[in-house]
């Protein structure tokens, strides 16, 4: 791959917060925000499954929002703030999502769980959600290959609950 200053090849500069932190890049319109966060940030929680927008393993937060990061450009966000999987907590102090996953063990093999977690932070965020079935549709583009979406449906309803946020609880699934 050429490197990003190449003369030959055209280049943008942006500015990004990333877990909060303002970084510059000088990089090529084509790179995709997974891209960046994979490549030279070293951000590995965000996860490259299918690269086609169709399993939610890259999903970060932009500007509280959450999207898939392998669709977007990164030059198309010059100034949002990203929100990763490293951003939201620490091992020594997890955000409230992070410990109703490990909790409720919603996760298995742990690929797609850090796009999971970011999804369920803005599902709740967002505020729509207002039963398990509109738990699970609204999660519904974040693909567990291990079927652990029980135990996620669990962790999501025990964060919205902790935040009187009330699901109706419905029968066993």
């Amino acid at each position: 791959m050429a490197d990003a200053r190449s003369p030959d090849l055209p280049v943008c500069k942006i500015s990004l917060s990333i877990n909060g932190e303002r970084q510059k890049f000088t990089l090529h319109p084509w790179t995709t925000l997974l891209d960046l966060l994979r490549g030279p940030l070293e951000l590995s929680g965000t996860k490259k499954g299918c690269d086609h927008g169709q399993c939610g393993a890259c999903t970060v937060l932009v500007d509280g929002e959450r999207i898939n990061s392998c669709l977007k450009l990164a030059v198309s966000l010059d100034g949002a703030g990203i929100i990763t999987i490293e951003g939201l907590g620490s091992p020594n102090g997890l955000h409230p999502m992070q410990e109703t996953f490990v909790e409720h063990d919603a996760y298995q093999c742990g690929y797609c769980t850090p796009g999971q977690i970011c999804s369920a932070v803005a599902l709740v965020k967002e505020g729509h959600a207002r039963s398990r079935a509109e738990i699970r549709e609204l999660m519904s583009g974040n693909l567990c290959r291990c079927g652990a979406y029980t135990n996620i449906a669990d962790a999501i309803e025990e964060v919205m609950d902790t935040q009187r946020i009330r699901p109706v609880k419905e029968a066993a699934e």
